[in-house]
């Protein structure tokens, strides 16, 4: 590919013959992290390891995710079509893919009823080691949050730790499973 020193960044990652002179329009308007991911060679880019992903969750880093540059580029891409497409990504993931209606009521308090969660794969995971499997929990109720810190209550955090125990505890090893938050977690 070259160097990619004089490259703009909607270039890097990008063979020869499909770079374009103008930036497409999904990579326009970026924040300065994503245009620097989208800048950085692929094969510059680390991925995380099992327990980097582990420290991440437990300092509450979330931001310190990344995907792979070119994959990046390509999630950027799908959810601009997504956005053109559908309204809002919420709104395809809501009638594509949770096949939920809305507004969305659970049926239960959290946890209680099987139908008020969904468990998918996630179609665009981070730049983690690929023995790592994304998954992304998604719920039709709401976990309490602390009103001045906004992160997940002790009660939640609890409510979330006996889900996971009871649909992945008795398959996996403690360690193999990292919660992030209300809608996704980690597992390994």
């Amino acid at each position: 590919m070259g160097s990619v020193e004089n490259l703009p960044y909607w270039q890097v990652n990008v063979p020869g013959n499909e770079r374009t002179e103008e930036c497409p329009e999904f990579l326009r308007s970026l924040s300065v992290k994503d245009i620097s991911i989208i800048s950085t060679p692929d094969s510059e880019y680390k991925i995380a390891t099992w327990p980097e992903v582990q420290n991440i969750v437990a300092e509450n880093r979330l931001g310190a995710f990344r995907r792979v540059p070119s994959d990046l580029r390509r999630y950027l891409e799908y959810t601009w079509k997504l956005k053109r497409d559908y309204g809002s990504i919420m709104d395809f993931v809501l009638t594509r893919r949770l096949h939920w209606e809305a507004p969305v009521k659970p049926r239960g308090r959290p946890f209680e009823f099987d139908d008020d969660i969904k468990i998918l794969w996630n179609d665009w995971p981070y730049g983690i080691d690929e023995k790592i499997v994304h998954l992304v929990v998604w719920t039709k109720f709401e976990l309490a949050e602390d009103p001045v810190t906004t992160d997940l209550t002790d009660e939640a955090r609890a409510q979330i730790d006996g889900y996971v125990q009871k649909t992945f505890g008795s398959r996996l090893p403690e360690d193999r499973v990292s919660i992030i938050s209300v809608t996704i977690f980690l597992v390994g």
